[in-house]
């Protein structure tokens, strides 16, 4: 694995690399870490940290907003080779469904993780009365056509859409264990991580 396992309460570092450079940064707190899954709480309020650039897809797109998650706090979850994570999204407190989040698959280091989100989404909310909804099919489809991703990049996102539908339409979940997770009272937000740290 090459890491050790975070603690839970640690807060830990997500960071997304773009042309081998800091793209996003903020910090998550370990929920639970077996090293078969890494699970994680992202705190409203929390802040995040943007790359300088320049980088060939631009300046992150939530630069255009105030630098701090403004959502509900959200559990991220995430398997080792997994090419997505699986978000538990809530509105007034309750359960309003999965958003599973296309990107490479986590690659550990000594203070969290790296990855980069890879524009493609799926929604599952139950009360939408179908079982999963894309999400950013079409800025997924001109990255690829504009040359942000290769055409294995592109495939590979594909596929791991493709298993997850099949999980889906299986029922075959592995997150849904999750559903009735929510944060301990006290979680504070962490403070901002600054660039390189």
């Amino acid at each position: 694995m090459g890491s050790p396992l975070f603690d839970a309460q640690e807060v830990i570092v997500r960071r997304e690399i773009l042309d081998g450079r800091e793209w996003m940064v903020y910090p998550v707190r370990v929920v639970e870490d077996t090293g078969d899954l890494l699970a994680v709480h992202l705190v409203q309020g929390t802040p995040l940290t943007f790359g300088p650039g320049p980088f060939r897809w631009g300046p992150h797109p939530w630069t255009a907003f105030e630098p701090y998650w403004q959502s509900e706090g959200v559990l991220q979850l995430r398997r080792p080779g997994d090419g997505y994570s699986v978000w538990a999204r809530h509105s007034g407190g309750e359960f309003t469904g999965w958003y599973v989040n296309f990107q490479e698959p986590m690659r550990r280091t000594e203070r969290g993780f790296d990855t980069l989100d890879q524009e493609l989404d799926l929604l599952l909310l139950p009360a939408d009365g179908s079982p999963y909804r894309w999400k950013d099919e079409d800025h997924f489809a001109e990255r690829h056509r504009s040359g942000g991703f290769t055409d294995e990049e592109a495939a590979a996102v594909r596929a791991a859409a493709a298993s997850v539908v099949e999980l889906v339409e299986r029922g075959a979940g592995w997150w849904e264990e999750w559903r009735g997770w929510r944060a301990p009272e006290g979680w504070q937000v962490p403070e901002a991580v600054p660039l390189g740290a």
